[in-house]
């Protein structure tokens, strides 16, 4: 028979995600997931098996709460351009104005190179490409694309757009600058043809 859990799992869930956004995965130690969840290092064991599964915990956390939250509010089904406009805007407006990064970005660099990407990240990356393609479908601009060949082109070409905001203000950039290449890019792709 198992123990119940005597602990906030979405508060512990939180605080694991930003310890993983902020130091990186090989950079979080168990001292920061400590303080970060309020648990022992004996009870992160035990609850998650080891530090592995606690950021595997955490990152399906960010992925449910933070993408598919901002997605559900910024870019829902029937949003189209103007829905991913806003999504990239929001981008900008980090809670506490914290320059935390994207968990999903910092961990594409952190664990890229290898053979295989790790699946939370394939699944979020996944995800978003998908959003983009659906919601340019909806596009008056993409009217005429029924193969869907060009929703799909700039759907990647939104993603790496995506990606790079992230790095961009991650690193500190001018965020009015940013909000004008958004703003920029959204204009364009109304006027495509």
């Amino acid at each position: 028979m198992s123990r119940t859990r005597e602990f906030d799992e979405e508060a512990v869930l939180k605080g694991a995600m930003h310890i993983f956004r902020k130091h990186g995965y090989q950079g979080a130690s168990i001292r920061d997931l400590e303080e970060a969840t309020g648990l022992k290092g004996g009870s992160i064991y035990h609850a998650f098996g080891d530090k592995a599964g606690l950021f595997d915990a955490a990152f399906g956390h960010y992925n449910r709460t933070v993408l598919e939250g901002r997605i559900e509010r910024f870019a829902p089904p029937g949003s189209g351009l103007q829905g991913l406009r806003e999504l990239f805007v929001s981008l900008l407006h980090e809670p506490d104005n914290a320059a935390l990064g994207c968990l999903i970005t910092n961990m594409a660099v952190e664990f890229g190179g290898g053979a295989d990407p790790h699946p939370r990240v394939e699944a979020a990356l996944g995800l978003l490409r998908t959003t983009f393609r659906l919601r340019l479908t909806e596009a008056s601009t993409f009217a005429g694309d029924a193969d869907g060949i060009k929703a799909n082109r700039t759907a990647i070409r939104l993603l790496a757009f995506y990606q790079g905001l992230l790095v961009l203000i991650r690193g500190g950039e001018d965020k009015a600058g940013l909000r004008q290449a958004i703003e920029d890019q959204f204009n364009q792709l109304e006027t495509m043809s």
